[in-house]
């Protein structure tokens, strides 16, 4: 376990290579608000969010996690430390992270490690550090790998748009992930297993010591884990808001782009209003 702002020898995590993560940057804000897209997206699916937020008078960034859209993934690195490295290229002391699935455990990770530069969380469908899945879930990795295995990209693309999207997504968000899914295979797929991330264990004390304000929101037809999760984080997280939306299913900002849009605006106006003198 990490123990203050350092890492103890022995936990010191491998050495990595530094990037500047792709990204889109819009608004002028005094408040900072970063986009973490889920695993089988890009930056292109905070489409609506990245605009909404930016006319409320945040200064929005949403970036290509390595291995994702428009970043490369060549050498050992970690997921967190690059949100870090991208907030120290643009200047920005504190930031809200705004996270749906995977890029929720990349927001986690980051808050637990940087939690001075946390301002607030918001976190859609969110994964978590140390996830086990169920029996169901490995059950679905172990059919999209027995499809790659057979080299059916196809047929495991079809499985990932049909598995993550609600039954409220259109044709246009099934399109947007097939084709950020298909990339993210035709990327990831080739790595050598030492370019891949070295993101070190979260402990679950860690997460309950971030004092920022959390929304944890999920779907009502999310799969069951991903609902687990929302329950632990909202135990687990000291400011944490539960919101379920009963029309969503595992990737919210797609599935319904404005209404999503209008709640991340509401959570963060509070969220990030400053204190009273």
């Amino acid at each position: 376990m990490r123990q203050g702002k350092g890492w103890p020898p022995a936990l010191r995590p491998p050495r990595v290579a530094r990037v500047t993560l792709s990204h889109d940057l819009a608004g002028t804000g005094p408040s900072t608000v970063v986009l973490l897209h889920s695993g089988v997206c890009d930056r292109r699916m905070w489409d609506a969010q990245f605009s909404a937020l930016a006319e409320a008078g945040h200064r929005v960034v949403r970036c290509d996690l390595r291995g994702f859209g428009e970043t490369p993934i060549d050498a050992p690195h970690t997921h967190a430390e690059d949100v870090r490295d991208l907030l120290d290229h643009l200047g920005a002391d504190r930031a809200a992270v705004v996270g749906s699935s995977f890029g929720g455990e990349v927001a986690l990770e980051f808050a637990a490690r940087h939690p001075e530069r946390v301002a607030a969380l918001a976190l859609l469908g969110s994964g978590m550090p140390g996830m086990e899945p169920s029996a169901e879930l490995r059950a679905w990795g172990d059919r999209e790998r027995d499809l790659l295995i057979a080299g059916d990209l196809d047929a495991a693309v079809e499985l990932n748009v049909d598995t993550w999207l609600g039954p409220e997504a259109g044709e246009e968000a099934r399109a947007l992930v097939r084709r950020a899914q298909r990339h993210i295979f035709e990327v990831q797929l080739p790595v050598p297993d030492e370019h891949g991330p070295v993101d070190p264990e979260v402990a679950r004390d860690e997460l309950a010591r971030i004092q920022a304000p959390a929304l944890v929101a999920v779907g009502a037809h999310d799969l069951p884990d991903f609902r687990a999760v929302a329950d632990e984080l909202t135990r687990l997280l000291p400011a944490a808001r539960r919101l379920d939306l009963d029309w969503a299913g595992h990737l919210p900002a797609l599935e319904r782009p404005e209404e999503t849009a209008r709640l991340l605006t509401a959570f963060l106006a509070e969220a990030l209003e400053p204190a009273a003198p």
